[in-house]
C-alpha cells in the first residue's frame, strides 16, 4: 500500500457518514450511466467522494481546483479505483485549465464544482455541452457569488445546488475547518510562534470568524477589517479590534484574508507593511493578496523556505508570502479536518441524488431542509449524541394560536 492509499484509508476510517451513504449507494446504483465532473481541491478526502459517487454507479472525472493542492500520491491512488484523474501538483495556469476542461469532455451530467470554474466554462466556451448536463453542485461562496451572477443575469442553463449554503457545511466546513486549517498551514509553513501576535484578518463572514476564534485560542491579538458594517458591528462586540486596513497594515504581523472579493491587501498596503509581515490567504481565488501588484514594486524575490516566498521592497521591508498567496490551509497543509469533510462530502454526495431525482427550474437553489437534516441526525448518531425531541403540547405551542 503506497503513500496516498494509506491516506484514503485513514480519512475513510473516520468519514462516519459517507460510510453509511456510501453503503447505500452502493446497492441502489443511482447514478448508473451517469457521467459527473468533479474539480476540488484534490486530497485524500475529495478522492473518497469520488470513490463513493463511482461506487453509485457514476463515471467520475476528476480535476484539480487548484495547482497547489492536488497531491500526487493521492491522485495515483484514485487510479486504482478507476477513478480517471486530469490533475497534478503544481500545474501551470495553461495546464490547470486545459485539465479542467478534459473534465468536461466526456459531456457530464453533473458537475461537482469548486469556485465555480465547470459552471463558468460550461457558460462560455463549452457551450456546446450545456444540452447535457442536468445540474450542478457549488461547494464554496466564490462559487455561489460567480453561479448568483448567471442567475441574475438570466444566463444560467442548468439548476445548482449551493451546497456551501447547507447549515451542515457553512456553520462547520467555513468556521470549524477553515478556522483551524488555515493555523493548520501557517504554523507547519512558518514554524513560527502565534501567540502574542498581531493577527488581521480581512472579512467577518463564517470564515474569518473561525480563523479570529482560533487566533484568539493561540493567544494572538486579533484585529478584524471588514467592509460591512453588521459584520464591523459583530466582530466589535466579540471582543475583536476593528479597523481599516491601511491601520492595520503598519501594526499587523500575520494577516489572514477571507473576503472571497479581489484586492484586499495591494499597492495602497504594501508600502505600511512591518518588516518581516507575513501574507496569507484563506480565500478561493489567489486574488485577495494581490501579488501581480507586489511583483510590479519589488527590488528582489527569492524563497526562504518551502512555500514561503520573500519579496523586498524599495523601502528595504522584506514581505512573506505564503502559498503563493492561494489557499494557505490547501497549498500549505492538508485542508479542513476529516470529520469536517464528512459532512460537507455528505451533502454532496445527496445533493447530486436530488439532482437526478427532480425536475429543477434553472435557478440556484439552498440545500433542501431534508438532506441538511439526514445529514446532521446521522453526525450525531455516529458520535454517539442523543438529543430531546419536542413533545405534543411543545409542538402545538409552536405551531397553534395560543
Amino acid at each position: 500500500m503506497n503513500e496516498g492509499e494509506k491516506k484514503l484509508e485513514w480519512a475513510y476510517s473516520h468519514m462516519k457518514i459517507l460510510q453509511h451513504i456510501n453503503e447505500g449507494f452502493t446497492k441502489r446504483k443511482p447514478f448508473k450511466g451517469i457521467n459527473i465532473a468533479l474539480s476540488i481541491h484534490l486530497e485524500a478526502k475529495t478522492a473518497n467522494l469520488a470513490i463513493v459517487l463511482k461506487n453509485a454507479g457514476a463515471n467520475i472525472y476528476v480535476s484539480g481546483s487548484n495547482p497547489l493542492t492536488t497531491q500526487n500520491d493521492v491522485v495515483e491512488a484514485l487510479k486504482k479505483y478507476g477513478v480517471t484523474v486530469f490533475a497534478w501538483y503544481n500545474e501551470t495556469d495553461e495546464e490547470h485549465l486545459e485539465n479542467i476542461n478534459k473534465t468536461l469532455d466526456v459531456k457530464p451530467h453533473i458537475v461537482i464544482d469548486d469556485g465555480g470554474d465547470l459552471v463558468h466554462l460550461l457558460h462560455t466556451t463549452r457551450k456546446e455541452l450545456l444540452k447535457n448536463v442536468i445540474g450542478a453542485c457549488e461547494e464554496t461562496t466564490t462559487g455561489i457569488i460567480r453561479d448568483k451572477a448567471l442567475e441574475n443575469a438570466k444566463l444560467l442553463k442548468f439548476p445548482v445546488i449551493a451546497v456551501n449554503n447547507g447549515k451542515c457545511k457553512h456553520l462547520f466546513d467555513n468556521r470549524y475547518g477553515t478556522g483551524q486549517s488555515t493555523w493548520d498551514g501557517i504554523m507547519r509553513t512558518t514554524n513560527m510562534n502565534i501567540a502574542g501576535k498581531n493577527v488581521v484578518i480581512a472579512g467577518f463572514g463564517w470564515v474569518g470568524k473561525g480563523v479570529a476564534m482560533r487566533a484568539r485560542g493561540l493567544g494572538a491579538r486579533v484585529i478584524i477589517t471588514e467592509v460591512d458594517p453588521i459584520k464591523a458591528i459583530e466582530a466589535y462586540m466579540d471582543g475583536y479590534e476593528v479597523m481599516e486596513m491601511k491601520k492595520a497594515a503598519k501594526i499587523g504581523d500575520i494577516f489572514v484574508t477571507t473576503t472571497g472579493n479581489t484586492n484586499v491587501i495591494d499597492s495602497r498596503h504594501f508600502e505600511y507593511l512591518k518588516d518581516g509581515a507575513i501574507l496569507s490567504n484563506a480565500g478561493h481565488f489567489n486574488v485577495e493578496v494581490k501579488i501581480d501588484e507586489l511583483e510590479k514594486i519589488k527590488v528582489s524575490k527569492r524563497e526562504v523556505r518551502k512555500n514561503i516566498l520573500e519579496y523586498t521592497l524599495p523601502n528595504k521591508r522584506r514581505i512573506h508570502v505564503l502559498g503563493e498567496g492561494r489557499l494557505v490551509n490547501l497549498a500549505c497543509a492538508d485542508g479542513h479536518p476529516i470529520e469536517i469533510m464528512d459532512l460537507s462530502f455528505s451533502l454532496q454526495a445527496l445533493s447530486s441524488e436530488y439532482l437526478l431525482k427532480n425536475k429543477l427550474e434553472n435557478k440556484v437553489y439552498d440545500v433542501p431542509e431534508e438532506i441538511d437534516l439526514k445529514v446532521a441526525n446521522a453526525f450525531l448518531k455516529v458520535n454517539n449524541i442523543k438529543i430531546d425531541k419536542l413533545t405534543k403540547k411543545q409542538i402545538d405551542y409552536l405551531t397553534k394560536p395560543h
